[in-house]
C-alpha cells in the first residue's frame, strides 16, 4: 500500500509514548527550576530581561513570567503559576513543584502500559478524597481578632525576603485589606494602590488612611494645603470641543475670528461656572484643562489636578464620597465628595504627590512603600502583594491549614491508608498522588539543609500515629507541631493548589500528538531585501565599469 503525506514536509509531529514523555520532560524541568526557592530558606534568583535590567526574588511567579520558553507543556505550566496567582496569590512555588511531581510519578504508571484516561480517572477521584482531607484537618479563626489575623500573615511571609520587617509588613497588608473591605467583596487590585517612592528608610512605609495621587496643581499660585476640602471628580476635559479629525472654517471678516474666540471662552467659561456654582476646593480631572480653564477655577480659589489615571479617580472617589461626572453641567450636591479630612501636596524626593488623608470611611487607599533602590522596592512589593492576597483569603474563607508541609504529608498519609480499599489502576493512582504530596515537605527539609530521608521518615512515623499537625520547621529542619510553632496557611490556597497541580498535569497526560513547525507563507521578491543585488554582483559591476 502506498504511504499517503498529508501533513507538510516543513511540520514535526510527535505522537504516542515519545509525546507524552517529552511532556513530562518539560514539566519537570520547569519545577526543577523553581523547587529551590521553596520554604524560609529558599534561594534567590537573578533575572536579566533583554533591556538589560535585573530582578532578584525568590516568587515562583515572578520567575517564570520572565522565562522565555518554547516546548508547548512548558508553557502550560508557567500558564499554572499565573492562574494560582491570580485565583488566590499566593503558593505558586507550591503548585509548580506539585505540578511537576504528579507529571513525574504518572511516569511509571505509563511505562506500565496503563491507559492515560484510565490514569487521569484514578488522579481525579485520589484529588476528591485530598480535598476532604483538607476540609477535615482545617481550623476556624476569627477574622475579627486583629492579632490573630497579624500572626497568620507573619507566618505565612515567613518565606519571603520581607521576613526581617515581619511586623511592619504584616501590619500593612493587614490594614489595606481591613481599609478597602466591604461587604460584598474585598478588591485589593483596583482599591488598595502601591505606590514605590525610592529614597528613605523600608520603616517609614505606611498605609495612607485615604489616596496619594503623583500630580501637582495646575498653577503654582493655587492652594497646596486644604482643612476638609469639597472634592469635585470629572473623568471628561474641561477645554472647548475641538474637531474629531480635521475642522476648516472660512472667515470673511475679522470680526468673524474674534467672535470665534469669543465663543470658545465662553464655552470655558460656562463650564466653570457650573463647577464654581458648587463652591468645590479641588477639581480633579482625568483629561486635559485649558489655561483658561486653570484661570477661572484659580480665581475661584479652587486647586485643580489634571489627566489622573482612571484608577486614581475611582479610588479617590471611593475615598472621599464622590461621584465621577463627565459633564460639568450634570453636577449636583450629592455628587461632591465631603469625607476627605486634608488635602496636602508634599514634596518626596524630586517629585510632588498629593495626599487625600483622614478620610471618615476610606473603602480605598494607598500603601507607600519607601526604600534604598528599585530592585528592593520591587521586590518587596511583589512580597506584599502575596501578604495582601493571604490576608484577603482568610477575610473570605477563614479556615487555616498547618503549615511547614504537615497537611501534605497528612494528604500523602490518608491517600496511601485508602489505597488499600481500591481496587485495580486507580488504587495505583492514590499512591502516586499520595507520593507526588510529599514533595513539599521533601523540598523544604532540603533547601534548609537538614537530612531529607531521616526527617522524612520521622514526619511519616509522626502522621502514622494521628500527629496530622506536625510538620517541618523549614528554619532548623525539625519536627515541630505547627500549633506550638504558629505556622498556618489558608486553606483556601491549599485546595487551589491541589486543585490547579493535579487538573494540570491530568490535561498534560492526556496530550499523545504534538504537531508544530506550521509552514509559513513564502517571501514576496518585490520587497526591499529582493530588491537589492548580492555584495558580489556590486564588485563584478564596479570592476567591469
Amino acid at each position: 500500500m502506498q504511504n499517503v503525506v498529508v501533513l507538510n514536509q516543513n511540520t514535526k509531529r510527535e505522537s504516542g509514548r515519545k509525546a507524552q514523555k517529552g511532556n513530562i520532560q518539560a514539566g519537570v524541568l520547569v519545577a526543577d527550576i523553581i523547587r529551590t526557592t521553596l520554604g524560609p530558606r529558599a534561594m534567590l534568583k537573578m533575572l536579566l530581561d533583554p533591556m538589560g535590567g535585573i530582578a532578584l526574588t525568590n516568587d515562583g511567579h515572578a520567575i517564570l513570567r520572565e522565562i522565555d520558553v518554547t516546548h508547548p507543556a512548558a508553557k502550560t505550566m508557567i500558564d499554572i503559576a499565573r492562574t494560582q496567582d491570580e485565583e488566590v496569590g499566593d503558593g505558586t512555588t507550591s503548585v509548580i513543584v506539585l505540578a511537576g511531581e504528579v507529571l513525574q510519578v504518572a511516569e511509571p504508571l505509563l511505562e506500565r502500559n496503563i491507559h492515560p484516561t484510565i490514569i487521569v480517572q484514578g488522579f481525579s477521584q485520589a484529588l476528591d478524597f485530598a480535598l476532604k482531607v483538607i476540609e477535615k484537618i482545617a481550623i476556624k479563626v476569627d477574622i475579627d481578632d486583629k492579632e490573630e489575623l497579624t500572626k497568620i500573615i507573619k507566618s505565612c511571609i515567613g518565606t519571603k525576603f520581607i521576613r526581617r520587617w515581619g511586623d511592619l509588613m504584616t501590619s500593612l497588608a493587614r490594614d489595606a485589606v481591613l481599609t478597602v473591605r466591604r461587604e460584598d467583596e474585598i478588591d485589593i487590585k483596583r482599591y488598595a494602590r502601591i505606590e514605590k517612592v525610592p529614597g528613605g528608610d523600608l520603616t517609614e512605609s505606611r498605609v495612607l488612611k485615604g489616596v496619594m495621587i503623583n500630580k501637582d496643581v495646575t498653577i503654582a499660585s493655587m492652594k497646596r494645603r486644604i482643612v476638609n476640602p469639597r472634592i469635585v471628580l470629572l473623568d471628561g476635559s474641561l477645554e472647548y470641543k475641538k474637531g474629531e479629525s480635521q475642522t476648516n472654517i472660512e472667515m470673511t471678516d475679522e470680526a468673524d475670528f474674534m467672535r470665534l474666540l469669543e465663543l470658545e471662552e465662553q464655552c470655558i467659561r460656562d463650564m466653570c461656572n457650573d463647577i464654581i456654582q458648587h463652591k468645590p476646593d479641588i477639581v480633579c480631572v482625568e483629561k486635559g484643562v485649558s489655561d483658561l480653564a486653570s484661570h477661572f477655577l484659580s480665581k475661584a480659589g479652587i486647586s485643580v489636578l489634571r489627566r489622573l489615571r482612571k484608577t486614581d479617580n475611582n479610588r479617590l472617589g471611593r475615598a472621599c464620597g464622590a461621584t465621577i461626572k463627565h459633564r460639568p453641567e450634570e453636577l449636583q450636591e450629592s455628587d461632591v465628595g465631603t469625607e476627605c479630612g486634608i488635602f496636602e501636596i508634599r514634596k518626596i524626593g524630586d517629585e510632588y504627590f498629593s495626599f487625600f488623608e483622614d478620610c471618615k470611611n476610606p473603602k480605598a487607599c494607598t500603601i507607600l512603600l519607601r526604600g534604598a533602590t528599585k530592585d528592593v522596592l520591587n521586590e518587596v512589593e511583589r512580597n506584599l502583594h502575596d501578604a495582601m492576597n493571604i490576608a484577603r483569603n482568610v477575610v473570605n474563607d477563614p479556615r487555616l491549614c498547618p503549615g511547614g508541609g504537615a497537611t501534605e504529608m497528612a494528604v500523602a498519609h490518608a491517600l496511601q491508608e485508602q489505597s488499600k480499599n481500591v481496587d485495580g489502576a486507580q488504587q495505583l493512582a492514590f499512591r502516586a498522588i499520595g507520593l507526588a504530596a510529599e514533595v513539599i515537605p521533601r523540598t523544604i527539609a532540603h533547601n534548609c539543609g537538614a537530612h531529607t530521608v531521616r526527617v522524612l521518615t520521622e514526619l511519616r512515623a509522626s502522621h502514622a500515629s494521628g500527629k496530622t499537625s506536625f510538620g517541618i520547621d523549614g528554619s532548623s529542619g525539625k519536627i515541630v507541631d505547627m500549633h506550638d510553632l504558629g505556622v498556618w496557611e489558608p486553606a483556601m490556597v491549599k485546595t487551589q493548589t491541589f486543585k490547579t497541580a493535579v487538573e494540570a498535569a491530568s490535561m498534560l497526560l492526556r496530550i499523545d500528538d504534538i504537531v508544530s513547525g506550521m509552514s509559513k507563507k513564502p517571501q514576496q521578491q518585490d520587497g526591499p531585501q529582493a530588491q537589492a543585488p548580492p555584495q558580489e554582483e556590486m564588485e563584478e559591476g564596479q570592476e567591469k565599469m
